[in-house]
């Protein structure tokens, strides 16, 4: 028989055990679980993320892709691997999720990178260029022009390690209350404007402001701003846009691409099994695709019933877009004077477009046969 010390004792040897053993197998970046699935099979949940996003789940064009994005790495891992997404405000605010994955408050996020502007200044360039490279051009640019390298070097000094995991085309240039005749309407004009646009946008008289997506609408009804781009047609009508301003004008010249990344913390990146590292790049890799597929697929229903609901979808004035194109010119050679690591990007972008240029002008038919 054992004395009661004796098997106090005991009970704590083993307790200290299993602590140490529950150390060894649990990862530092997840919250180790055991769950059972429908067959009954126990599955250990070696990670676990929380991952905010700067747009929320319901919007469509943008919400559909973070969720095929998690649902795809939890069947690629049999529940290994789960990651849990959180709509912006739940836990990180739209515009604090780098600041958030930095500090290792989460092990990552679901973001446009050109809301890092003010802190990085090349995010803006990976984020949208205006007058740019279409998204299949950046694709290109990304992954077999040094742009993924240039990325990571710049974000590594953030500890961070970013994953392009989403790309849409041109977004709107804009709803507005009143028609835009020249570009003598944009002087004093308030917007919501994004990006290095917003800096062209700035510098041919418009007043700027940035709102996350929940408050666009408001502000609008309000009065707090005259007009507002965010997204493209499907996102910006869920939003409500088109009930206050009736004017939607094309095309979208300060982001004719706009990349979606993944950051992860660095130390919880490094922390990965090399097999979850290859499976979160493959897995973003295809979330690209799925994105840019679906945001081409959803916009044609939509702008074919713009007249049913009022809406005029308008081009925007040659005068006006040469305006804005020597603008943005102008705030592109100015910002890359200031910051080194946005003047390489800038010249690499520049770089593989001009070259890329001749092939696309040489390869794809002219609008103009576009019957079908």
């Amino acid at each position: 028989m054992f004395s009661s010390r004796s098997f106090l004792i005991a009970i704590g040897v083993a307790f200290l055990a299993g602590m140490v053993v529950s150390l060894a197998v649990r990862s530092p970046n997840a919250e180790t679980s055991v769950t059972v699935t429908n067959d009954t099979t126990e599955v250990i949940v070696r990670e676990r993320w929380r991952v905010p996003l700067s747009s929320s789940r319901n919007l469509p064009g943008n919400g559909e892709t973070p969720v095929w994005l998690a649902n795809a790495v939890q069947e690629a891992t049999g529940g290994e691997f789960i990651v849990d997404l959180f709509d912006p405000g739940e836990i990180v605010p739209a515009f604090a999720i780098t600041d958030a994955v930095r500090d290792r408050k989460v092990p990552a996020g679901y973001t446009w990178l050109g809301y890092d502007q003010g802190k990085i200044p090349a995010s803006a360039l990976i984020a949208a260029k205006p007058f740019g490279m279409e998204p299949w051009a950046f694709i290109g640019w990304w992954l077999h022009g040094g742009g993924k390298e240039l990325t990571e070097k710049i974000y590594v000094e953030h500890n961070m390690k970013p994953l392009l995991c989403g790309i849409s085309g041109p977004e709107t240039a804009g709803w507005f209350a009143q028609p835009l005749k020249s570009v003598d309407d944009l002087d004093g004009l308030k917007i919501r404007f994004a990006g290095l646009g917003g800096k062209a946008m700035q510098r041919v008289g418009a007043s700027v402001t940035m709102l996350p997506a929940g408050e666009i609408f408001q502000a609008l009804e309000t009065g707090v701003i005259d007009a507002t781009e965010y997204s493209q047609p499907i996102t910006d009508q869920a939003l409500g846009f088109n009930r206050i301003a009736k004017y939607n004008y094309y095309p979208g010249w300060h982001q004719p691409f706009s990349s979606i990344h993944m950051v992860v913390n660095l130390e919880v990146w490094d922390a990965l099994a090399a097999r979850d590292q290859s499976m979160l790049e493959d897995l973003c890799l295809g979330a690209t695709a799925f994105h840019l597929g679906l945001s081409e697929a959803l916009q044609g229903p939509v702008v074919s019933n713009f007249e049913n609901i009022g809406v005029s979808a308008r081009h925007l004035p040659d005068e006006m877009l040469e305006t804005l194109h020597e603008a943005a010119n102008e705030v592109l050679d100015e910002e890359a004077e200031k910051d080194a690591d946005f003047a390489e990007v800038l010249a690499s972008q520049r770089e593989f477009h001009a070259t890329y240029r001749k092939w696309r002008n040489l390869a794809y038919l002219s609008k103009d046969f576009d019957q079908e």
